[in-house]
């Protein structure tokens, strides 16, 4: 992975036109986000999601076409109560954001004044914007050594090379500490009460905090006196209401599991390469050919899809039509060894199972002592 896209040669006009091809002529490319990159860390695995993603697919129209719409996201309520309450954690030049930060992650560090600067950040395209925002981070790293000075980056661009494409990523925000260090904010509209937020969410935002981490670290890298901090800041209403509340979240282990994925990722150009010729994912398509070219490349799915990719309800009834031990779960899948299918899995609790297969011998065990105790309490199951 690198935080920019590929300096040597652009890909080649071959390669550009077999991914335009896979998504339609008229579709323009889905860019990736943080979110789908987080994803993709949790099911390195699928090579329909990588391939996908990778070309710029859009999944939603996709699974819309295919006839099982994903039902997901977020409403428009909370969309516009997420804008409201971001723009009033931004007021005032940023002064509220910037003293959450001194407060929870700014130990030792004079407070942030009204000489605390927010650059502009506006350029043509996704590439202009990384690289004003590099340009940015390398001024903001400079004048905190020679000043002291605090810096906001409000939705800056950070670029990211991905299983061989580039992906551009905007964080809510990245402050830059008077000692050069970056810091990842990422504010939400789900409500910290008494402190504390909902588990679950606080995990997918430290996830994709995790991803801009990655992004901003190559970069980085490059400069003498910058260092990526490892704690983001959440920052959400507090309570019921909309003024803001704030804690650190460790991203560490979230960092390292998805720099670990991302790496494991094939190449989009590997998986297209195993694609069939003529083979495309054009919404316009009938449903029996796009139901055909996504059975063209592998799945890997797990329940878990449910809460991150359009096209899991999808899966989720190939996998049941094919009796997959995979729609069980990982943890099921995972024990069930070289046994893949539920049928499989019944038979070799029927006593079907090679003698020589400790999996297929535990269920078979396990299924008479099943049956014993059924028919010790008098069950006539």
């Amino acid at each position: 992975m690198s935080s920019y896209p590929p300096s040597g040669p652009p890909p080649t006009t071959t390669l550009r036109q077999r991914l335009a091809d896979l998504r339609g002529p008229a579709v323009p490319p889905r860019p990736l986000d943080a979110r789908a990159l987080a994803a993709l860390a949790a099911n390195p695995g699928c090579g329909r999601r990588a391939l996908l993603d990778g070309a710029g697919v859009d999944k939603t129209a996709l699974a819309a076409a295919l006839g099982s719409p994903a039902a997901f996201g977020q409403s428009q309520f909370a969309i516009i109560r997420g804008n409201s309450f971001e723009a009033r954690v931004k007021g005032d030049g940023g002064a509220e954001l910037l003293r959450l930060v001194h407060e929870h992650l700014g130990a030792g560090s004079e407070p942030p004044g009204p000489g605390a600067h927010v650059p502009d950040l506006t350029a043509a395209g996704p590439e202009g914007r990384a690289a004003r925002t590099a340009l940015a981070l390398r001024e903001a790293t400079a004048a905190a050594a020679a000043s002291g000075t605090w810096t906001l980056l409000d939705h800056p661009m950070l670029a990211l090379e991905v299983a061989g494409s580039p992906a551009y990523l905007e964080p809510d925000a990245v402050v830059v500490h008077p000692d050069g260090r970056w810091t990842v904010v990422e504010i939400k509209s789900f409500p910290m009460i008494d402190g504390a937020a909902d588990a679950a969410k606080v995990g997918a935002a430290a996830r994709q905090a995790a991803v801009y981490v990655l992004a901003l670290e190559k970069t980085a890298g490059k400069l003498a006196s910058a260092v990526v901090g490892h704690t983001a800041l959440l920052v959400c209403p507090k309570d019921f209401s909309n003024m803001p509340a704030a804690a650190p979240v460790d991203i560490r282990r979230e960092r390292a599991v998805t720099r670990r994925q991302l790496e494991r990722l094939t190449r989009v150009e590997e998986l297209a390469a195993a694609l069939p010729e003529g083979l495309s994912f054009d919404p316009e398509r009938t449903a029996e050919e796009l139901t055909e070219a996504v059975a063209a490349v592998s799945a890997a799915y797990a329940p878990e899809c449910l809460a991150a990719c359009e096209l899991a309800f999808h899966c989720r009834e190939r996998a049941r039509a094919a009796g997959a031990v995979t729609a069980l779960g990982r943890s099921v899948r995972g024990e069930l060894g070289a046994l893949t299918t539920v049928g499989e899995a019944l038979a070799a609790a029927a006593g079907s199972g090679g003698p020589d297969d400790p999996t297929a011998a535990s269920l078979h065990h396990a299924a008479r002592l099943r049956a014993e105790a059924l028919e010790a309490a008098g069950c006539p199951c």
